[in-house]
């Protein structure tokens, strides 16, 4: 088969372009976020909220796409598959990490089959009990727990979640033993929580607030490393004697792999103007959320050590998610 010079030629310039995804025209149709979790939730919300806000610098429509199931791994199968073009984001949370991190039947690899963009948000976790828990402090709890193994409870609002995994870590790291009562939700886990069905339970922050200032359920600490401007009052579980706890949910966007870095850059900035405009500081705040933008590099890193870290919790703790 003979290729002439200016044939040879065409095929190289096609090829870089598709390597770089004609950059330089980039976008030239409507973008897309897939999100894997149903509508109406923080993570949609504020998914919602950046899709919009990345339209006009981009001079692009973003489309949201809601793909939930098995805890986000349907949704980032999907991206993982994508066109490495610059035309599909993944909208993941810190599921993503446990998940991932945990099975064995990903059709994906969760670091190599994709490319860090940013983490958007971190979401503060709280430790909170139900009052007839005679337990005011951290290490009452731990205390009360040692001396009545099995028999508290605790609540998540589904098994690999980030309150289960929470909880998950307080156990192995206190050797201590509790039961849990996984709920399809966070809505269920709040009234059960609320009408004593179960002892205590981790969520985000802001959601339980209400309830602790009426008394209908009590603060004991918040799961970050620093005390959350939230809650500025509660200590840390690491500051109560539990030293070397941390978790904090969190938000973040992926491409699929080889999506080029000139695109990549271009998302992480304008991302990072729009986490800093204060009506959007001010929205993220109302959703329990506080603003990261990390660099690219960054996130990746953190992303590494997050899939590592909830592999070995949930070896520890004996969890298997399939």
């Amino acid at each position: 088969m003979h290729i002439d010079f200016r044939t040879a030629a065409a095929l190289l310039l096609g090829l870089g372009c598709i390597a770089q995804a004609c950059a330089q025209t980039w976008p030239a149709k409507p973008l897309g976020l897939v999100i894997p979790f149903a509508p109406g939730g923080t993570t949609d919300n504020i998914g919602r909220l950046l899709a919009q806000r990345l339209a006009e610098p981009l001079g692009q429509p973003m489309v949201v796409d809601n793909r939930p199931g098995a805890g986000g791994m349907i949704g980032a199968d999907l991206v993982a598959k994508a066109p490495p073009d610059g035309y599909t984001l993944l909208m993941m949370t810190i599921a993503f990490a446990i998940n991932a991190g945990m099975r064995r039947d990903l059709a994906f690899d969760p670091l190599r089959s994709f490319a860090p963009v940013t983490q958007l948000v971190s979401l503060p976790l709280m430790l909170v009990v139900h009052p007839s828990v005679p337990a005011k402090s951290v290490k009452e709890l731990i205390t009360l727990a040692r001396a009545r193994p099995g028999q508290l409870t605790y609540a998540s609002s589904g098994h690999g979640t980030s309150p289960h995994m929470a909880a998950a870590m307080f156990t192995w790291m206190t050797r201590t033993d509790m039961i849990h009562v996984p709920y399809k939700g966070n809505a269920p886990t709040l009234s059960e929580l609320v009408g004593g069905q179960v002892s205590m339970t981790f969520g985000i922050a802001h959601q339980f607030l209400p309830q602790v200032k009426s008394g209908r359920l009590r603060a004991l600490a918040v799961t970050t490393a620093k005390r959350t401007g939230f809650a500025p009052e509660l200590p840390t579980i690491a500051e109560s004697g539990l030293a070397g706890y941390e978790i904090s949910a969190w938000q973040g966007i992926l491409a699929p792999a080889g999506t080029p870095p000139e695109i990549i850059g271009r998302f992480n900035r304008e991302i990072g103007r729009i986490l800093r405009l204060p009506d959007v500081v001010d929205r993220l705040t109302s959703e329990g959320a506080e603003p990261v933008a990390s660099s690219a590099e960054d996130f990746g890193a953190y992303l590494k050590s997050e899939l590592a870290r909830w592999s070995k919790v949930g070896q520890a703790a004996g969890i298997k998610i399939e």
